[in-house]
């Protein structure tokens, strides 16, 4: 049906409660289901399979691999408890000769014998399993008529309480009043790909599984992502800024204290940064550089430019530990530079925090680092001319363009050490300029990557024991700070589930005494400082931790790094952790210590870890096994990835980099969107809930 364009916004905007037979409650369940209060969410709740049935006179003809549907007379029924607690419904039942065993999981007796009743002729559908001298079906479905249980149908994703016959009806609905919405795609595209319009993608994808149409809302999606994105490129770019230009004096000072030059690739970085310093506008960049590969030094260069310039600069990082550790890393590099640095955080005492706010506010204080605390209201800088974000994946596009408001036109810096793929840049980070250091610094050398049961656990420890008689280092990480308090440890299937640091402590620290240490996220500020200082000092030989010290932790005399249950942890996290040793001169190693039960997987990220140390390698495979936001360590708004993602990941990724050319294209073509394209692209940021960028077309 067609309809002019300014009516079909608010026919898809509708809430579902406005579709006839829809009423409140149905209505809730909905929302849940398909994580939106609108008629065009329901229809982008696409079906995550099609269910394909043949239909049988009796369950010795069911073939194993598909569901059958055939008839049934219900015995009885009884509730049961299965060995680990959890509740279920048993009906035994007759089809012609044989009998079969029905189990409803989470099921309630009432409901099931109103289901079946007993002798009343029934038809059921599933996967028949032969069991002792007849058959089993687990969580059949259950239908009058074989009519009701039809060769094909959708399947979508539900919630509790809500069924099967409920979405059909829905989208039943919603199809109903579906508008043909203007081609907001370039058509040209479309023509290649062989899509189908908007509208005709929606109808097609929810009745069968071919691709095309899942694709094209695919592509439609990120497309939005894009558009909204150059929108916010451009408004920041059409920002003024100022330019930060410096003699290098201070510069020149820290690098001595250093005391080595940096990289090409870190001085290829800096240079990049210098030319956005030195432009007359807000420079706007994220710097991705590897574990160890020297991040922090270029940020402190690009600070003392800053600084040079007679501006401030501030460091924000998202744990206290890290802004101490980063302070301590600062103030030896910046006290001959004559540059004061200051530590703001929550933990500070009253009298310290005034100290500090007072030298940011009259200048005294030329880079200040911390957390969040540092953006708080109450916070004054005198001019900060640069703001340094660090190891902030979890800011969505806004968040990061206003954390700078603490300054006139101040510039922004975002690090981070976790590799982002080239699909998460556009989609996430598509606003900014990209840096990329690559390679580490001259004298480290490879880590050697092995594998080990915790069978084999006895082993390690006497293994750490030699270690440590060699004068070496040790971190053991594990993936918990407390064990279960419901089972004893286990070295068995069970240790992947109870791992923990607290414990790991008490069992080497028996055995190892006072060169044990421990650090967990749990832990007041100063007892954990402390105990990160004794390993730093070398007071403490081997430091249990959680992955508190992913990030940020530098201890160059560090060579071996203990991972206890690996195959919990993502691999670009293991490919952090790993990161911690291997920072000096001498040989390091990484032990990867896994449950025997989870062998197969481990196999295979062991086979990954070991073949290279390139986190953007591993970055990539991490991004295609788990998915964006894991990869990433976030499930959050701002960071999930399309909600109609492609079966073929590489698709997916195909699909990013074309939406972001055609939105660069149409936004060079048609900058204000006013074309019929134009016109239809602001539809579509409408629709898939980017209209907060239209606001800087200035009407939208």
């Amino acid at each position: 049906m067609n309809h002019p364009v300014s009516t079909i916004a608010p026919i898809l905007e509708a809430p579902l409660q406005t579709l006839p037979g829809i009423g409140p409650k149905l209505a809730g369940l909905l929302e849940q289901a398909v994580g939106g209060k609108r008629v065009l969410d329901l229809l982008l709740h696409l079906p995550e399979r099609f269910a394909e049935r043949v239909r049988i006179e009796k369950p010795e003809e069911a073939p194993a691999d598909r569901d059958s549907v055939f008839p049934v007379l219900a015995e009885s029924h009884r509730a049961v408890r299965s060995a680990k607690g959890a509740r279920y419904v048993e009906v035994r039942a007759l089809s012609g000769d044989a009998r079969v065993v029905l189990r409803f999981m989470n099921a309630t007796l009432p409901w099931i014998e109103g289901k079946l009743p007993r002798a009343e002729p029934r038809f059921i559908c599933g996967r028949v399993r032969p069991e002792g001298d007849g058959f089993s079906v687990m969580n059949p479905e259950v239908a009058r008529d074989a009519a009701q249980l039809p060769e094909r149908e959708a399947i979508w994703p539900l919630v509790a309480g809500l069924h099967r016959g409920h979405v059909a009806r829905g989208l039943a609905a919603a199809l109903a009043v579906l508008p043909d919405c203007p081609e907001w795609a370039d058509p040209p595209l479309v023509a290649r790909e062989t899509w189908p319009p908007f509208a005709a993608a929606l109808r097609s994808a929810q009745a069968e599984a071919t691709p095309a149409p899942r694709a094209r809302l695919a592509y439609d999606e990120q497309l939005a992502g894009q558009i909204a994105l150059a929108l916010v490129r451009r408004r920041e770019r059409q920002k003024p800024g100022r330019a930060l230009l410096g003699n290098g004096e201070k510069r020149t000072a820290a690098l001595a204290a250093f005391g080595h030059t940096p990289t090409p690739s870190q001085t290829a970085a800096l240079a990049e940064i210098d030319a956005d310093l030195a432009a007359p506008h807000r420079m706007l960049r994220l710097l991705q550089g590897d574990v160890g590969s020297g991040k922090t030094l270029v940020a402190l260069l690009a600070m003392l430019r800053a600084v040079e310039a007679g501006t401030q600069a501030a460091l924000m990082v998202p744990t206290e530990l890290l802004a101490r550790q980063h302070l301590r890393t600062l103030e030896r590099l910046c006290r001959p530079a004559g540059v004061r640095v200051a530590l703001l955080s929550g933990s500070l005492k009253a009298a310290e925090r005034r100290q500090v706010l007072a030298g940011l506010a009259d200048g005294a204080i030329a880079i200040a680092i911390g957390t969040h605390a540092l953006f708080q209201q109450g916070v004054v800088f005198r001019d900060l001319g640069l703001a340094v974000v660090d190891e902030q994946h979890r800011f969505g596009v806004e968040q990061r363009l206003t954390l700078a408001s603490k300054g006139e036109a101040t510039d922004l810096l975002v690090m981070t050490a976790t590799p982002i793929p080239r699909t998460l840049l556009l989609t996430h980070w598509g606003e900014m300029a990209v840096s990329r250091i690559t390679g580490k610094p001259a004298g480290r050398q490879p880590i050697t990557t092995t594998k080990h049961s915790l069978e084999k656990l006895d082993e390690v420890i006497e293994a750490i024991g030699r270690a440590l008689g060699r004068g070496e280092q040790i971190y053991w990480v594990c993936p918990h700070v407390e064990v279960s308090l419901q089972k004893p440890y286990s070295r068995g299937a069970d240790a992947a589930k109870l791992a923990a640091a607290e414990l790991r402590f008490t069992v080497l620290k028996e055995k190892f005494g006072k060169s044990v240490t421990l650090a967990h996220g749990q832990m007041d500020v100063e007892t954990r400082e402390k105990a990160l200082s004794a390993f730093s000092s070398g007071t403490a030989r081997i430091l249990v931790a959680t992955t508190v010290i992913e990030v940020g932790v530098d201890v160059p005399t560090a060579t071996v790094m203990i991972i206890e249950n690996a195959e919990e942890f993502g691999l670009a996290q293991l490919h952090q952790l790993r990161g911690r040793v291997g920072r000096g001169p001498q040989q390091s190693y990484c032990l990867l210590l896994y449950a025997p039960s989870n062998r197969q997987m481990m196999v295979k990220r062991f086979n990954l870890l070991r073949s290279t140390e390139d986190g953007f390698v591993i970055a990539d495979e991490d991004f295609r096994l788990r998915g964006p936001g894991e990869a990433l360590g976030t499930r959050q708004s701002g960071h999930e990835m399309a909600r109609l993602p492609l079966d073929d990941a590489a698709a997916q990724d195909r699909l990013v980099a074309i939406a972001h050319a055609d939105a660069e294209a149409l936004l060079t073509r048609d900058p204000a969107l006013s074309t019929p394209r134009g016109q239809a692209a602001r539809l579509l940021l409408r629709l898939f809930g980017k209209d907060a960028a239209m606001a800087t077309l200035g009407a939208g």
